[in-house]
């Protein structure tokens, strides 16, 4: 039974990575600090004998008794309104978290695989964004406090693996959404769908032709796991090619939550990246992996969760 740490296990991705592999016959250990995290997510996993859940920041000193085979490093605030609030903690866990991860993997000789970001490639001067492309990035913006910490990690990671012989494993995991968002995290799908089902106005940042590509979370799980169970040690992007504007993104909402929410334009956010589309190529090829779940398919599972959440609040 490989026994595998999820940093950020009981966040939006971490939670659910935990489910999957806990299906393939993993031991897991969710560690989080809850800022961002909740225990909700993996309240169904309480009581398991294999799963554990450890409360700590992983800024500090991290130990875990016996062996591990795997650390998926997934704690950070990964949200703007998150990162925005906390950008200390942000740099922190982008640079001493990841410092500490890594040194738990080389003591116990473990694969690491590091959750990076689209947002390594900032406002792009390429579209789609390939790996290869080194990003335009305001280092000393106000997202800068994302994107930065997950470029240096990145660094991090590839200097252990160069010097230590560390097996590392790298994603730039690109817009996901699904069940587990957080009602208030600020990304668009979250709010667009919190917004609708209170029949409040829809709130759209610039003109709305701003572009993202949207990622289903069981889809984005799969392409992780293949990931760190390939033998690929340079960065791979995971997420969904299928390219849309954020009107277009509204007007789906809309559509699929039967609302009758007017759209409000406010001014664009300081560096917010105007076009974002993954070349899923190296996916493709090395893992045998792309996306399978609509965006239609995609949100309604995730406005049903939306709906029962905002019963309960």
């Amino acid at each position: 039974m490989p026994r595998t740490l999820i940093t950020g296990g009981a966040g939006f991705l971490g939670s659910h990575l935990a489910d999957a592999l806990l299906e393939r016959g993993h031991e897991v250990i969710c560690m989080d600090n809850l800022i961002t995290g909740s225990l909700s997510n993996i309240e169904h996993l309480i009581g398991r004998k294999d799963c554990l859940f450890i409360y700590q920041d992983v800024t500090n000193y991290v130990h875990v008794p016996g062996k591990i085979d795997n650390i998926l490093h997934f704690a950070s605030p990964a949200s703007p309104v998150d990162y925005l609030k906390l950008p200390i903690q942000t740099l922190k866990v982008g640079s001493l978290g990841t410092h500490k991860a890594l040194g738990l993997a080389k003591e116990k000789k473990a694969r690491f695989l590091l959750a990076s970001t689209s947002e390594v490639y900032g406002d792009p001067l390429i579209h789609p964004q390939h790996e290869s492309y080194w990003g335009n990035v305001n280092p000393i913006g106000p997202r800068g406090v994302y994107d930065e910490a997950k470029r240096f990690a990145e660094a991090m990671t590839m200097a252990y693996h160069r010097y230590h012989g560390i097996d590392t494993r790298i994603v730039r995991i690109f817009n996901t959404y699904g069940p587990r968002m957080r009602v208030h995290d600020g990304r668009v799908v979250s709010t667009f769908i919190t917004q609708a089902l209170k029949n409040e106005p829809l709130t759209i940042f610039g003109d709305g032709n701003q572009t993202r590509s949207f990622c289903y979370v069981s889809d984005e799980v799969e392409g992780i796991i293949r990931l760190l169970e390939s033998d690929e040690c340079m960065p791979v992007n995971i997420g969904n090619p299928a390219e849309m504007t954020v009107n277009e993104l509204s007007q789906a909402v809309l559509e699929l939550t039967g609302s009758s929410s007017p759209i409000v334009y406010r001014e664009l956010p300081e560096d917010d990246p105007k076009v974002r589309q993954p070349d899923i190529t190296q996916a493709r090829q090395k893992l045998g992996w792309e996306p399978k779940v609509s965006l239609q398919e995609g949100l309604r599972k995730t406005i049903e969760y939306f709906k029962q959440k905002l019963e309960l609040s």
